[in-house]
């Protein structure tokens, strides 16, 4: 499917950032950004503009051969890794910072991804999220139509029980990004912080 949906000229969804990543960018802390299920690179090129060292992981080559493109016309250099979320191993301690934008998964691969998630951002790391909440469903501006590839801010602290959320909240919103999501959309957005190691006492 993604690779057919990546397969024309035009950006899917365009080449402009996410407007919740890109208001909300510093409080990644600098150095090294994992974005999740990135396509066409949007998000990741944006960041490497900002001077982060960004890696962009999706299960379509498609995708990310147009996300090279787009980091070459902007004169900024990403990492590509083409991979399936659902076997991709993210590493321990290994991210300053991780990034979920519109990343519809099942539930049971999603539960094992934020697991490895938690375990992936280093301590102080952040994880920045938005997905769209089941009242998305009659609004019909993008997502598709299964609810349980959808989120709420229940289920992110219920699936991500190891952050500290400065931000979390449901809301409607005018997404505008290419011809898959434009119009009044129902989204989660969110950040998550991990907590720095305590130091020990003595």
């Amino acid at each position: 499917m993604w690779n057919e949906r990546y397969s024309s000229e035009e950006y899917a969804y365009g080449t402009e950032p996410n407007t919740f990543l890109a208001a909300n960018f510093a409080h990644l802390p600098k150095g090294r950004v994992l974005s999740l299920a990135e396509g066409e690179g949007r998000n990741a090129v944006f960041l490497a503009q900002q001077g982060y060292a960004v890696t962009a992981v999706d299960g379509s080559q498609v995708g990310l051969d147009k996300a090279q493109a787009l980091a070459d016309a902007k004169g900024v250099a990403i990492e590509r890794v083409c991979a399936d979320l659902a076997d991709f191993e993210l590493g321990v301690n290994a991210w300053d910072a991780i990034v979920s934008i519109f990343c519809p998964l099942p539930p049971g691969i999603r539960q094992a991804l934020y697991r490895k998630v938690l375990a992936a951002l280093k301590p102080g790391g952040v994880f920045l999220l938005e997905a769209y909440t089941p009242a998305q469903i009659q609004h019909g501006t993008g997502g598709g139509k299964s609810v349980e590839l959808m989120q709420t801010a229940a289920s992110l602290r219920a699936e991500l029980p190891g952050l500290d959320f400065v931000h979390l909240v449901e809301l409607e919103r005018e997404v505008v990004e290419g011809t898959f999501h434009t119009g009044l959309g129902a989204v989660v957005q969110a950040i998550g912080i991990k907590p720095a190691l305590a130091l020990s006492a003595g």
